[in-house]
């Protein structure tokens, strides 16, 4: 049996959940049976085909038959086959996390009913974008997703949800419409859309048309992956959103639109024509993305500014254009969204906690729950890029590429590399000096839980809310159980993921490397899906074209 034949099911399944899931609208366990169970039946297909491409190599499944450039064609390789696993263990974590928070707050059908067919459907289109092979099917996968991610941002109704759906909707209709317009020239100047003949026949065109439809390209994807200057949406927008919802679009939905910058800068237009540009963009989205961290009071926004800085990171080793930076740049996707995913769950849980997530409010948590504090620590540390954590060893290859390109911007951008690791480490200091080291009574405005907490870190009854429920039925209980069992586990085994990412640190930057190989190479990819020898023969024609 070819196991690449099961790529499909990574889409089809989360689809055939969704639907179960919404039949049982009305019994939130059997809702929550079947989102969990299709999830980890989906995780143990991805990791099959993620050991599969690693001996066989790029794979591609045609739908219905259908050869390619004519029918829907699905490809896996080493970095499809790593995403997909990535954000299915990531989707499986959070689901966890928020079905948790559900059930303790003794709301039986929370967060909503509708949130688990919402946010399989979700999981379904990002898993799509992951394996299309054609342009059009990309668009279809991110259009799932966004679809699905209008209703998850605006659970609940807030007016600042509403407010901040607005933007992030329509920010993504027009990301979503430049796509679209794109496909449309791409389609008139070629007449295909499959990126495997993209990849031949776009050579064939005009040098300044090719430049056209690859900036048209490039802007859609940058705002989609929150790219400086098409980042201003996005801290306004993540951060409104409950903590299950903004964890996943931290980790998932950005990582999306870089893998699609990816897969189109090393398929459809290799070469360098843009890579100055790329490098500019890339210390730009560092900087200018920490330092608005740096600014921030609330701990949201401030994860929110940082996920927009280490976006950087992954255009920087796109940018690089070797295979060292780009195998870098692999594994810093894979590592950051884990680790991102992990520090918004950990936000989630100092809410929960603390009553609130504005750091002049807390104080005092280390003391009141050393768990949350180690939580917190690690991933935060992680993310800094603090040795031996896999932030480090993603940050260093991708330095160490800067440095063997040698030229006079490369060196400025493994500066900007460097200044922003040091200003996210300080950004994380500042995080865990405020909440979790200093006394509560030193915050500017203490907030009434903590100042409640007695010595022994039991917390008394109070009638304040803590994420939108009344901490008055927390009365007498343990701080442990304001922190749930089933959100500390989900929160603590992604940490635990993130922490795997050093100890396997060798094998998985193997795999990066060899991913950006065969990315790099075009010719695996193109002959996958067209047939051994079509890229051989299309050269071979080009040359005997007078």
């Amino acid at each position: 049996m070819n196991i690449a034949n099961l790529a499909p099911l990574a889409v089809v399944l989360p689809f055939l959940g969704a639907a179960l899931a919404f039949v049982l609208i009305r019994h939130s366990r059997s809702q929550r049976a079947v989102s969990i169970t299709t999830l980890c039946v989906t995780l143990l297909i991805e990791i099959f085909l993620l050991i599969d491409t690693s001996g066989k190599g790029t794979t591609a499944v045609f739908i219905g038959n259908w050869a390619a450039p004519f029918g829907i064609t699905m490809v896996v390789d080493q970095f499809s086959a790593l995403m997909l696993v990535v954000s299915s263990a990531v989707s499986l974590a959070v689901l966890i996390y928020a079905t948790g928070q559900g059930m303790t707050d003794g709301d039986e059908d929370g967060p909503i009913s509708i949130f688990h067919p919402t946010y399989l459907i979700l999981v379904a289109g990002v898993s799509n974008a992951f394996l299309a092979g054609d342009l059009f099917n990309l668009y279809v996968g991110f259009e799932i997703l966004l679809t699905a991610s209008y209703v998850l941002m605006t659970l609940g109704g807030t007016t600042p949800r509403i407010r901040a759906g607005v933007t992030y909707v329509v920010v993504s209709v027009v990301s979503s419409m430049l796509f679209l317009i794109s496909i449309g020239m791409i389609y008139a100047a070629t007449g295909t859309i499959n990126m495997a003949d993209l990849a031949l026949k776009l050579a064939d065109i005009d040098h300044g048309t090719q430049m056209i439809l690859h900036l048209m390209l490039l802007v859609a994807f940058g705002i989609k992956a929150a790219i400086f200057p098409l980042s201003f949406w996005l801290p306004d927008s993540y951060p409104t959103a409950p903590a299950p919802v903004t964890a996943v679009f931290a980790g998932l939905l950005t990582k999306v639109g870089v893998y699609a910058m990816v897969r189109t800068e090393t398929l459809l237009f290799p070469g360098d024509r843009i890579n100055t540009l790329l490098m500019v963009v890339a210390m730009l989205t560092m900087i200018v993305g920490i330092l608005g961290a740096l600014a921030q009071s609330d701990i949201k926004r401030m994860l929110s500014f940082t996920l927009v800085s280490h976006i950087g990171y992954m255009v920087f080793g796109l940018a690089i254009s070797t295979v060292i930076g780009l195998g870098a740049a692999v594994y810093y996707v894979a590592h950051h969204i884990i680790v991102q995913t992990s520090l918004f769950l950990v936000t989630g849980l100092i809410e929960r906690r603390g009553g609130t997530a504005n750091m002049d409010r807390l104080g005092g948590l280390a003391k009141i729950s050393p768990l949350l504090a180690l939580l917190f620590f690690v991933p935060g540390m992680n993310l800094a890029g603090i040795p031996p954590f896999s932030g480090f060893l993603g940050k260093l290859g991708l330095l160490q590429a800067g440095v063997e390109l040698g030229t006079p911007l490369a060196y400025v951008l493994v500066g900007a590399g460097v200044l922003t690791s040091l200003l996210t480490l300080l950004v994380i200091a500042r995080v865990w000096n405020r909440a979790f080291w200093r006394r509560p009574e030193d915050a500017t405005h203490p907030d009434p839980i903590l100042m409640a907490t007695s010595a022994d870190g039991s917390a008394v009854r109070t009638s304040r809310r803590v994420s939108g429920h009344s901490t008055g039925k927390f009365a007498g209980r343990t701080a442990v159980n304001l922190l749930p069992r089933s959100m500390v586990g989900a929160t603590a085994g992604l940490v635990l993921l993130g922490v795997s990412l050093t100890l396997l640190g060798g094998p998985l930057f193997a795999l990066s490397d060899q991913a950006a190989q065969q990315m790099l190479e075009r010719t695996p990819y193109i002959d996958a899906v067209l047939g051994e020898g079509a890229t051989e023969a299309a050269t071979e024609a080009a040359g005997a074209t007078p």
